[in-house]
């Protein structure tokens, strides 16, 4: 995405979802993949007839039984389903510890970003990942070349939903977003106009539903603007411990030194004095979506 999440949609997520993580496996992937294949076994299927009860296609069902593709979390809802699982495979993707469609500088983040208790994020690339669309993440992949193949797509595309869980009021104690969002990124039109007409109801719902999520727009003039040095990310973890991201073509860094967390603390802070009102900003979203 706009997520390093190449993988999984924030600021490192426009990168990464354009570049892509490498293949690679991992014992969890392994052992979810012989489970799934044990049920079908049991309840007498071929994969050929779990991949046409399971509307998934024969190669998608192969090779997440052979431990070498990452279940999307509709996969595991069917396979539960269709296989009378018991909630056994639910448990299962719990613990799976590969983040598909995550490049590989990215997945460091990813993993503290897991379990921030509070998550900040300025974008001037792309809509952040946590906030996308299947519909514009996909747009934003094939944008930048070179592009990727159906099945690396389709990874990127599965890891970028299922990240979204994070934005859940249900987790104890629910993460706190902020998204500081160009209003240029929106008006560029990604994907073209059905795209981001999802994309504006997409962040409305986002913004309405969830009360732990804070959406600003920058506006297209803004003479003094502090994030001109390009975007970035903080999050603190459940310690209290602050760390920065930054990302740019094909590479990322994690931030870690004190002093310039708080270099970028005090840029952050700028940004949301001088981006519009998270209420006039949610005003600035619904006159974008009604001329739509």
């Amino acid at each position: 995405m706009a997520d390093g999440t190449g993988a999984v949609g924030v600021a490192g997520e426009a990168a990464a979802v354009a570049t892509g993580g490498e293949p690679e496996t991992s014992d969890s992937l392994k052992t979810f993949g012989a489970v799934v294949q044990g049920f079908r076994k049991r309840a007498g299927l071929t994969q050929e007839e779990l991949a046409e009860r399971m509307r998934y296609s024969l190669p998608t069902v192969a090779s997440i039984e052979q431990g070498r593709r990452f279940p999307q979390p509709e996969f595991v809802k069917r396979a539960e389903e269709v296989l009378d699982a018991f909630g056994i495979l639910s448990a299962a993707a719990r613990h799976l510890s590969r983040q598909p469609g995550l490049a590989s500088w990215f997945r460091q983040w990813a993993k503290l970003e897991a379990e921030a208790i509070s998550l900040y994020t300025y974008e001037c690339r792309v809509v952040p990942g946590l906030l996308q669309t299947e519909a514009y993440a996909r747009a934003v992949s094939m944008s930048v070349p070179p592009r990727p193949t159906e099945e690396e797509m389709e990874e990127r595309i599965a890891a970028r939903m299922a990240r979204q869980e994070l934005l859940s009021t249900q987790r104890k104690p629910p993460t706190a977003f902020t998204f500081i969002v160009e209003e240029a990124v929106l008006k560029r039109d990604t994907g073209g106009e059905e795209a981001t007409r999802g994309l504006l109801d997409r962040m409305l719902e986002v913004v309405e539903r969830h009360s732990n999520v804070d959406v600003q727009l920058m506006p297209l003039r803004q003479p003094v603007h502090a994030g001109l040095d390009g975007p970035l990310q903080l999050l603190e973890t459940p310690e209290n411990q602050w760390f920065g991201y930054s990302e740019g073509q094909k590479n990322g860094r994690l931030i870690t030194d004190r002093k310039e967390i708080s270099v970028l603390h005090q840029r952050y802070a700028k940004l949301r004095s001088q981006a519009l009102t998270p209420a006039d900003s949610l005003s600035l979203l619904k006159r974008m979506r009604g001329a739509l």
